[in-house]
Order: C-alpha cells, then structure tokens, then sequence
C-alpha cells in the first residue's frame, strides 16, 4: 500500500561536473520499486547520453554534447508528488550561471510550491524564477571584490513543470521545446513550438527592445551579420548577466568588451520569463526540450520527426547526432572527422548541445503521481 502511495524519484543531472571532470548521474532520492528507470548510460568522446529513464509523466531520454573549454550547459528532471520538472540551462561567458541555476532553481520551486500545498500556478514559477536571480545577482555582489567576471557570466533557462494534465513552459533566452503531436488517425506527427524565445536575431524581441529604450539607438546592433543587445549580447533575457542589469557592475575591473560608453540608466536585459500554460491531450506525444546548438542545425519538424520514426530508446543521442552531422555538412567535412575535434575547437563547429525528449505517458498523468 505505502508503495503504491508514493514513488519518488530525484533525478539532477550535471555531466561533466565536477572538479575532476567526470560526469555526474545522482538519483537523489528513491522511494518504491523505481531507481530512475534503467536504461542504457554511455559516453562516447565529447558526447554523453542516458538512453532511457523513468519520471513521473513517462520515458525521457538525454543526451549532451560539450564542445566548449567547460561545458557550460546543465540540465536535470525531478519528479515529486507535484509531478514533473525539467530544466535546460545553456549558460555562456562560463559554467557559473547554469550551475548556480541547475543547483538552486528547482530548490525554490520545491519550497515556493510547499506554501500552496503543492498546488503549481504561474507564480509559483515567477517567484522560482525570480528567487533564483536575486541569490546569483548576492552571489555576484559578494564575489566582485575577488572575481569580477562572474558578473559577465550569464545562462539561459528553459523550464517545463508538468502538474496534473496541465503544461507549463516558462523561458528565458533561446532554448526551445518543441511537441510531437499525433495528427488524427494518419499516423503523421505536427511539430508545434510551445517555447518564445528572447534573441536579438528575431524581429520582435528587437521591436520590444527598441520600446523598452526608445532613447536608446544602439540598444540592438547588426555584427557581423548578427543582431546583438548593445552589440554584445545575442538573448534578451537571463539569469545573470548582472553588468547588463546593474550599473555598478558595467565598470572596471571586467573586462572592456563587456562595459558600455554611456551610463546605463535601467536595466537592459531582464529575468522576467514568458510563461505558457498548456493543457495536455491524449494525442500530445513527447516533448523536445534542447539548448539553442541543436535547433542551430535541425528544424522543428527535423526533429520531431527523427523522434516519431524511430525507437524511444536513445532518441536523445540520435538527435545529438543528426545536429553534428548537419554541422560537419555545412563544413563540407566528414561526420568522423568532426568528432576527432577536441574540445575548445569544436566550439567553431557547434555549440556545447544538451536534449532531453520526454515520451509522455498519459494514464501515469491522469492518475497523478500519488
């Protein structure tokens, strides 16, 4: 009986962390007869996967790809009596900020959601959200006498909560998540973008800049054929990134390339996510979650249908490899060729990839995790 009550499963996932470099797989937390589901866990070279697991609303599948010094995405599943969290954190100007994220974010979630008895609303991930960029924004303070370039280092955060039958998607910067949704009797799968995304790169997120600082006319720049926030800064919204946010921060000692010429009067970029809510249908299939370096290479639909026309197991990994593939193409050089390539050059073919594709299992949805 007590069994059947309650399975929980803990499930953070930090490859490559560590101070030895290792990768790092820790079930947390383990009550019933699942340990995080089995599965197949491998690394080959740069590119580490889990095959298959078990959470709270179905199978998942994760894989990561580094090609950074440091790899600087981080990305974890939790699964508790609310249901199910998942988060993609792809940090940049360093690992600090997505680790800072992947150790602290759900943490306030946990404790945000304990005071509405477990009961998950937009705002329980806006305070989330928000807790977690005021705790790095006192980590910067306390740290900027002795490490002042941890103001410079920023990450982007894509969170999906499943609660009951309903999906939340909340997100700052590019990350995406993309759904596989059967289409009738056909057989065919839709690939539908439940993510918006802040980058410089799309009309819209300019357009907004461009209101938020109408005396600003250097508040987006083009580089080199690349749309930038002050033409720094490719995303519009983050954790971190303080010396966009705070001007005692955009001085001296960081270095140049990140301090403005004129005085910053308000905040350029934010930390405040677009937050989506969904509700799930029995013909939602699985879901896409990956850091901006895989949709770099592959379209919505690329995916969602590399996902749909093979098995479960492993379809992290295949659409890791399908986006190293596209990028050795558009080098005109060998799939094998680019994997030889050590970390640090890699980063001029892609960027470090982290994906996780999660099968969603309607009937675990509908009876709830207790």
């Amino acid at each position: 009986m007590l069994q059947a009550l309650m399975n929980m499963i803990s499930l953070c996932w930090k490859p490559f962390g560590g101070q030895d470099g290792g990768e790092r797989f820790d079930s947390v937390s383990v009550i019933g007869s699942h340990s995080g589901g089995g599965g197949i866990e491998g690394r080959d070279g740069l590119l580490w996967s889990r095959d298959m697991g078990k959470c709270a609303a179905g199978d998942f599948s994760m894989a990561v790809v580094q090609a950074n010094q440091v790899l600087e995405d981080q990305s974890q599943i939790e699964s508790g009596p609310f249901g199910t969290f998942i988060g993609v954190y792809d940090g940049h100007g360093g690992p600090d900020a997505a680790r800072y994220v992947c150790e602290n974010l759900y943490r306030h979630f946990r404790a945000v959601s304990a005071e509405t008895e477990g009961v998950v609303t937009t705002d329980t991930i806006q305070r989330a959200f928000r807790e977690t960029e005021e705790g790095f924004t006192a980590l910067v303070s306390r740290l900027w006498s002795t490490r002042p370039s941890i103001a410079t280092v920023g990450s982007c955060c894509l969170v999906g909560v499943i609660f009951q039958r309903t999906l939340f998607i909340a997100n700052l910067g590019d990350s995406r998540v993309v759904l596989g949704k059967k289409v009738g009797n056909t057989g065919g799968i839709a690939a539908i973008q439940l993510s918006t995304e802040h980058n410089a790169n799309i009309e819209a997120v300019r357009q907004e800049l461009k209101e938020l600082h109408p005396n600003d006319p250097q508040i987006v720049v083009l580089k080199h054929g690349v749309w930038r926030v002050k033409g720094i800064i490719q995303v519009s919204r983050s954790i971190g990134d303080v010396y966009l946010k705070y001007s005692q921060y955009n001085r001296e000692p960081i270095n140049e390339k990140f301090r403005l010429p004129e005085p910053m009067n308000m905040p350029i970029l934010t930390a405040v996510p677009t937050i989506i809510s969904h509700q799930l249908h029995p013909d939602d299939s699985f879901l896409i979650f990956a850091s901006d370096g895989l949709w770099e290479h592959l379209t919505n639909e690329k995916a969602v249908d590399i996902v749909h026309s093979h098995p479960r197991a492993g379809s992290a990994k295949r659409l890791v490899k399908a986006a190293l593939q596209e990028a050795a193409r558009k080098r005109e050089m060998r799939y094998s060729d680019l994997c030889k390539i050590d970390k640090k050059v890699r980063r001029h073919f892609h960027d470090d990839i982290t994906v996780i594709v999660l099968f969603l299992n309607h009937d675990l949805i509908s009876r709830g995790f207790v």
